[in-house]
């Protein structure tokens, strides 16, 4: 007799080939070596619909795997929550946390499968109910891109300062992962932008060191604003210089005095840029032998340190240190004569 291998024709998308008989509780629940059911992965690949509806029961549809997951948080996680009979998409049953505290909501909202639930079973509590890592739905919808597909009444300030065991808000897990532009124009404020999380950055920090600057409104992209430190001495304008973002600060903003401001390490953002290579998005008015000569506390200049990382072309060729000759190379070697930067 033929071995009938749930799993494999629930991944193929051969389930509707299969006879009738195929379809035994037994075979729906037996589990792999991580606990997880063949029913689990019919629900992950869409094929709930095709099992007899007398198997699609609250004990089968609610049993866990090892992990504490369950067939809802499968169907929820690949969109086919729909294939659930209707009077299984209950509170009770949706708040079914894993092992790591994600409800059935919180896999919805991260895929962006929300709509798939009744609306009277969206609340401001569900909304706003937190896994082990104090994400809410909000903070899940913010870190896979699916916030426009939550209800917009509950994307509002309030529920967005809501923080994360890290301290992160709303914006910021937005920031890290580039949907800042997801969010209703009216949120991106200088009073939500400059929360701070437990190691003090905001979300301008974010913002900068995940590259998508381009996202916070330009007006508040003042120096006030990139030089607020955090816990660590790291700045926004830091991090924009390293991460290759200089180009996106408004001109007017990028001044010498802003590009000169020094981290715990006395490293300038002109530091950060030469290090990563990113001197050509530093306006050549400002790259003068005065600039490209401030040393850190190491007494390392910016000049030396593009240098030294094989960037010396970014440096203006009127400043750019030639070949020494061995007169040249003598004096230096005697320290009778500084070497340019």
């Amino acid at each position: 007799m033929e071995t009938i291998d749930l799993p494999q024709a629930a991944r193929l998308g051969t389930l509707p080939d299969l006879p009738s008989g195929a379809f035994t509780a037994e075979r729906l629940l037996a589990r792999n070596a991580s606990g997880t059911t063949a029913l689990h992965l019919i629900a992950r690949h869409g094929g709930l619909k095709v099992l007899p509806p007398a198997l699609l029961t609250e004990a089968h549809l609610t049993v866990r795997n090892d992990a504490g997951y369950t067939p809802l948080h499968h169907a929820a996680e690949s969109g086919h929550l729909g294939d659930v009979p209707g009077e299984l998409l209950r509170a009770d049953l949706l708040v079914s946390a894993s092992n790591s505290g994600y409800t059935v909501f919180h896999v919805a909202a991260a895929n962006g499968h929300l709509d798939q639930i009744p609306a009277e079973l969206i609340t401001a509590e569900v909304i706003l109910a937190k896994n082990h890592l104090g994400n809410t739905l909000l903070h899940e919808a913010a870190e896979n891109g699916t916030l426009d597909r939550v209800p917009a009444e509950f994307v509002t300030g309030d529920h967005c300062r809501h923080r994360n065991l890290g301290g992160e808000t709303v914006l910021h897990v937005a920031a890290l992962n580039g949907h800042l532009n997801q969010l209703p124009p009216s949120l991106l404020t200088a009073g939500l932008l400059l929360e701070k999380t437990t190691a003090g950055d905001t979300v301008i920090h974010a913002a900068a060191i995940a590259g998508h600057l381009e996202q916070i409104p330009a007006s508040l992209l003042t120096p006030d604003h990139l030089v607020i430190a955090s816990k660590s001495g790291f700045t926004a304008i830091h991090a924009a210089a390293e991460s290759g973002q200089l180009a996106k600060i408004p001109r007017a903003y990028l001044t010498a005095d802003l590009l000169l401001t020094r981290n715990d390490n006395g490293d300038t953002p002109l530091h950060a840029a030469a290090y990563e290579g990113h001197l050509d998005q530093v306006p050549l008015a400002l790259l003068t032998a005065e600039n490209l000569n401030a040393r850190n506390y190491d007494g390392v200049s910016v000049g030396r340190t593009a240098i030294t990382r094989g960037f010396a072309e970014q440096i203006p060729v009127a400043l750019r240190p030639k070949t020494p000759g061995p007169l040249r190379r003598f004096l230096e070697r005697n320290g009778l004569l500084r070497p340019p930067f």
